[in-house]
Order: structure tokens, then sequence, then C-alpha cells
């Protein structure tokens, strides 16, 4: 063969190679296409499934979510078998919803490019989860626009145990100039049913969680917030959906779920043309339109849930567990009784009157005694809740020697002493405002319009949460034996404007950022410290929060009859451990009701030691003591709801301890119409039948009898089908019951 030939043939055979080499890499790819459009993504708990398709597109799509199928391979059938009606789009039950493109419905994301487009497609780029500790793992999934550098990675948390599912995203952009958010939820969801019905909550000061239910029909329903910092003031962002009808205590198929974020939020729920309901939720976009700068990452809160297919009951112990875990601080621990001043003192207290109480805190038997609001201010004294705040030093004229001295005092009567703040706000009339004008949230051009007398300090500013953190601080560094902070927030933000932002849409995010960032370094340097997060009340009750304290203040409404029903909502989305219950001189029933009451939580006080009769000094002084022989119960015990104060005379919740050896009934007389009471048996929940108990009555008043007959015995499986009858009634208000097993 001739030189030339033998080239000839050379280079034929190299083109052969060649394109035998790109057939097979191009079989390749296409056979791996095609598995990734068939790919399903299954997020599992220990009951539950999520089921996310890749399609040929490689949009992904949610095709599932309900109870865990035995099969997962089985999931990919499900979309075939559905005949809802036709959705133009083919998007509408994407994962995360963009704008811009084809989408008709509500979005999950919004954005302008750094060339000014609006459009946004975002396509499978690839997914892997990750095995934590504690049965605890995360899926991740990258989507990416096909056309621009920018990329939305959605993060699926799973508390395989508790059924409990934290959804959030990180969006990140590459292009050459700033890219603007316009909406940045943090899930996206998409259910099916034949209908949809939605409890949710509403109030204002001292009317906290009033639960509203009512079908979804076409269209959108909103649940938002715009008030910048107690957002919850009006509107909580916690709900619940129920499936196909309205779920019971023990039945029905429902999904509970809340946004952990402290700043104003929105919630979508859409049910779109073909009958599915799809569940936007995130932080509000309100004002907030975001500049995201190349590299430059943008992550959302976190968006928890639960579903249950045994009820509300079910669905509500799932959450709590979950909290006492993973998201409250010390959430398996042990928690402190307070005796407080507020009620009893207001602003007109000193040394003496403040070393008294001290007196009373040992004999009461509490733990903790709490200053309250007044103690600091000179230049403008803290006498009333229009000036001095912002001045975090002693008020001379009231504390001459300081809060040492009573921190000392404490310890000489053998309790803590904790202390009121509330760092994150400012009177007009302080020094502070008169140093610092730039720090105060507020309109240069416009009249200042107050919220109790009070402005919000701009935590999006570095220096502020400097400032922030150092009153915090600098009160442990002087008196290290501190132990308890109620860290308060009363203002909602008006008339917003900053000084140190360059975007103003920054503000409301950057705030909530910047109070986090506080909260973790006070975490960091004091883990441990007992932190209480009050905001008027129940007006910053959210898991974003929650995360850095050890309980909160659910209504400054302490009327017990009230707050029967306002700790009974609260309850489905958090556990008895986080919420504070004070016995104060609201209402008018007696001692003895208003304890029970404040038993079913985290006991406190706020009353006059000194006023209490011998009697009423006697009762509370053994309520302590019986509390505490309990409260580990209800505080890390499952919570069953047997009767519902909104539809019977009398409310009754029973907590069980894990081993079911031991329970707490409470009851409460919530009617009182003629007759009212407990005339039947109430069916408990949660024993082991097989088990024998007996029934005692604790916390009995000075001089009363029980009307329990505690010699008999009685099983699990008879408590559960016939019951115990507490016999409540007109003179028998409330009663605590204490069942235990026999050994």
């Amino acid at each position: 063969m001739n030189p030339e030939s033998n080239i000839i043939a050379k280079s034929r055979w190299l083109n052969q190679a060649k394109f035998l080499f790109l057939f097979v890499l191009s079989s390749a790819a296409m056979l791996a296409s095609a598995q990734e459009a068939h790919k399903v993504i299954t997020i599992e708990t220990r009951h539950n499934a999520m089921a996310l398709q890749v399609g040929a597109n490689k949009r992904v799509s949610m095709i599932y979510f309900g109870h865990k199928l035995a099969h997962s391979d089985e999931y990919a059938n499900i979309p075939s078998l559905r005949r809802q009606g036709t959705d133009p789009s083919g998007i509408a039950n994407s994962a995360y919803t963009p704008a811009g493109s084809r989408n008709l419905l509500e979005p999950a994301i919004e954005v302008t490019h750094a060339n000014g487009n609006t459009s946004l497609d975002l396509q499978y780029v690839s997914d892997q989860t990750q095995n934590e500790a504690n049965n605890v793992s995360t899926t991740s999934i990258v989507l990416k626009d096909p056309v621009y550098a920018f990329t939305v990675t959605l993060y699926y948390r799973v508390y395989a145990d508790d059924d409990v599912v934290e959804q959030w995203s990180v969006i990140k952009q590459t292009e050459k100039g700033n890219v603007t958010l316009h909406k940045f939820a943090s899930a996206n969801l998409y259910l099916t049913a034949n209908s949809y019905w939605l409890n949710q909550f509403h109030g204002d000061w001292a009317r906290e969680m009033q639960p509203q239910e009512s079908e979804l029909t076409a269209g959108i329903k909103t649940l938002d917030s715009k008030l910048g910092t107690r957002t919850d003031l009006f509107q909580p962002p916690s709900f619940m959906v129920s499936f196909d009808k309205p779920a019971t205590e023990d039945e029905g198929k429902v999904l509970l779920g809340s946004l952990e974020w402290s700043g104003n939020f929105k919630i979508d729920l859409e049910v779109d043309p073909t009958k599915n309901l799809r569940l936007i939720a995130g932080m509000n976009p309100y004002a907030s339109e975001y500049s995201l700068k190349p590299g430059e990452e943008f992550k959302t809160p976190a968006f928890l849930y639960t579903y249950s297919e045994e009820g509300k009951g079910n669905a509500s112990r799932n959450l709590q567990r979950w909290a006492r875990d993973f998201q409250i601080v010390d959430g398996k621990g042990a928690r402190l009784t307070i005796l407080n001043n507020w009620e009893s003192t207001f602003f007109d207290f000193n040394e003496t009157k403040l070393a008294a109480l001290l007196k009373d805190t040992k004999k009461l038997g509490t733990d903790v005694f709490l200053l309250d609001d007044g103690w600091f201010g000179n230049k403008y004294p803290r006498n009333s809740d229009n000036a001095g705040l912002g001045d975090w030093k002693e008020n001379k004229a009231k504390l001459p020697s300081g809060i040492g001295y009573l921190v000392k005092e404490a310890q000489n009567n053998d309790v803590k002493f904790g202390i009121w703040i509330e760092p994150e706000m400012v009177n007009p009339k302080s020094e502070l405002n008169e140093k610092h004008p730039d720090w105060v949230i507020k309109q240069p051009n416009r009249e200042d319009y107050l919220y109790r007398n009070q402005n919000v300090l701009d935590l999006s500013n570095p220096k502020v949460q400097d400032f922030v953190f150092g009153i915090l601080d600098n009160l442990f560094t002087k008196n290290p034996q501190l132990g308890f902070i109620k860290w308060d927030c009363n203002a909602v933000i008006y008339n917003a404007y900053s000084a140190y932002e360059k975007k103003q849409s920054h503000l409301y995010i950057d705030y909530v950022r910047g109070l986090y960032s506080v909260l973790a370094r006070v975490r960091a340097k004091y883990p441990k410290v007992p932190m209480m997060l009050c905001s008027g009340g129940g007006g910053r009750v959210d898991y974003g929060a929650l995360k850095y304290f050890t309980e909160f203040w659910p209504s400054d409404n302490t009327d017990p009859l009230e707050r029967v029903f306002i700790q009974y909502e609260y309850s489905y989305f958090y556990p008895a451990i986080t919420s504070d219950n004070h016995v104060t001189d609201w209402g008018k029933q007696p001692i003895k009701f208003r304890t029970d009451v404040a038993m079913m939580g985290k006991l406190g006080f706020d009353i006059m030691v000194s006023k209490l009769n011998a009697d009423e000094l006697q009762f509370c002084q053994q309520a302590i003591q019986t509390y505490k022989g309990f409260s580990d119960v209800v505080w890390h015990g499952d919570q069953y709801r047997l009767l519902s104060p909104w539809q019977n005379d009398l409310a009754s919740v029973l907590y069980l301890s894990e081993d079911h050896s031991k329970s707490i009934m409470f009851n409460y007389l919530v009617s009182n119409r003629y007759d009212a009471g407990s005339h039947l048996p109430i069916p408990l929940k949660g024993l082991n039948p097989d088990k024998r108990y007996t029934v005692k009555e604790v916390n009995l008043y000075p001089g009363t009898k029980s009307a329990i007959n505690e010699t008999l015995i009685f099983t699990g499986d008879f408590l559960m089908k016939v019951g115990i009858n507490p016999v409540v009634n007109a003179h028998r208000a409330s009663v605590i019951l204490e069942i235990d097993e026999v050994k």
C-alpha cells in the first residue's frame, strides 16, 4: 500500500472511530436525558410523601402530596390517572413557579434581569440528598434558567420521625449586572382534593389567635402582614388546610403550616382552574423589591409544615415534638417559675418596694423575680411609656444602688433575678433619639407617627445592631448572675425609611435579618440564659424568632377564661413548654381557676403576694410545688385535646408522658349557663389500653374535698372508651386530674 493510500485508510478509520464515539456519547446522553425526563424525586417522612417529577422539558412538577406509598416506583403512575381539566401553560403544578414566561397563575418567584428582561424559566439541573443526624435529611434541587445565569436551589429538610418538613429556596445570579427580585417565596406546594378548608387565625392586642374556618373557593385567598416588626398583631403566619372536609381533632386530612419569619409574610392559597390548590408561602414582597448583585445569594426563610390523615391533634403533636427536639432553646430542659412585678407596681417602684417583692418571691416559692419596664432613664425618666426608651442606664432616683444590688438581694433570698428590655425601640423623648436620630426608622419629610409613643430602631444598620447587642451584653457583663431576660417589642413600623439603606425597598427584610444577627450573637455568648419572646402579647410568635428563645408571651390578656381559648389555639402550633402563662388579677375567677389555667404551660405569677389572704397564699405555695411535681409531663408530654371550649360547656386537655405511665388532665368550666358542667364522663386519649391506672384530683384549694373516688382502678381501655367525669360545675369550675399507672 502506498503512503497516500495508507493516509486515506487511517483517515477513514479515525472518522469511523470518531463517529462511533460520538454515536455512543450521543446515545448515552439521550439515554441519560430520557431517564432524567422521567425521574421522580421523592421527599418522604415516616408516614407521608411528596413526589416531584422532571418532565421532558426539564421542568420540575409536583405530582403527589399525601400518605406515603409502599412502593416508591408507583409515584410515576399518578399523573396519567388524573382527569381534572387542561393546563395550557403546562407549569401550574410547578415545584417553583416562575413569572414572566408562560405562567398564568400566581408565581413563586418574579425577577427583572440585569438587561431589563422580566421573563424567567427554571429547568432541572441536578438533585441530591444528604443524611444528617437524628433521622434528618435534606434534599436539594438545582434549577437554572437556560438563557440567563440565574439559579434557584430548592431545599427540603425532612424530620422523618416527626413527619415535619422545612422548605426554603436559595436564589443566586451571576449576570453582568444587578437583578431585581420582585417575589421570592420559600415554598410552592401543589395539592389535590375535592375541596379545601382553611382554618386561619386573626386578632389584635389582647385578642390573639381567634380561629376562623371557611371553604376555599376559586381564586386566591391571601394571609399577610405589612407591619414590619410585631407582624403577628392582626394575623399570625400559622394556619391549617383540611382536605375534602374540615378535619376534626382525631379524623381527617390536614396540613399545618407556618412561616419561620418575624417580618412581613405572605401566604397565597389559590384554587386554580383545574380545582387544585396552589400554596405559595414566603416573605411579603410588599415594598420589598430586592436588588441582587452578581454572585450574591438570597436565602428565604423556611416554610414549616406537617401533614396528617388522623386529624389536627396528630398534626399538632408532630409540630410540638419537632419544636422541642430541634427548634426552641433547651426544648428538652426545664423552665423557671416567675414572679413579675408589672401588674403589682407598673412604673411606680423603688429599691425598697423591689426588695420586698424579692422576699415575696422566696415566700411564694417561685424561682425568679422579674423586674419589668420602668427601671431606666435619667434625663428622661421612664415613669410612663412616653419617655426614656433607649436610655438603658438604671434610673438613679428609683435604683440608686443599681441592678447589681437587686441581683445580690435575689441571691440572698435564694432566687434568681430577671429583667425586662425592649432594645429595638426608642421614645422620641430620649437621649438616644437626641444623639442618633439617624438610627430611627421614620420618614424625614413626614409627621412622625408613633405606636405606643415609640419609634423602631433601624436594625438594618450594623451600628444599631451593635448597640442593641450591647444593651444585653452590658447587663450580663456587669451582672453575670442575671437569670432571665424578657425581650419585648411593642411598636410596628410607620413611615418606613432608613437613613442607612441605599435601597429603601431592602428595609423590611434587612431589619429582620439584623434582628436575627443580634439574637445569634446573644445566643453564641449566652447560650443557656432563659429568654422570653414578648411583643405586646403574641405580636411576634413564630419559629424564626423562637429559635433564639426558650418561651413566648401569648397575650397581655391574662383573664383566665379568655386564656383558656387563646392557649388552646396556640397549642396547635407550639408546645406547652414555650407558653408563658401568668396568674394575675385579670378576670373575676377565683385564684384556683386562674392558677389551674396558668399551669397548662409554663406557670408564672404577676400578683401582689402581700395582698393574698392566708388561704390564698397557702394555695399558691402548694400549687407551685404540685406544679413542679407534674410539669415535666406538661412540658414534654404529648397533648390531647378532649373537649373544645368553643363547642362545649367546658374545655378539657390532657398531657401524656412518653411512656404512657402518667397524664395530667385539665378541665375548665367556660360557660355560665344554668347547670353547665360535665354531665357525662370524658373519654381520654393516648393511654395504653392494657395498663391499669388510678385517678386522683390535685391542686385542691385549702379546706375543700375532691369529688373524685380515688380508690377505683381503671384500665386504659376503659378510660379511653368510657372515660372519667371530672365533676366540673359552677362550684368546681376548674379541676386538675392526675392519672397514674399502677405498677
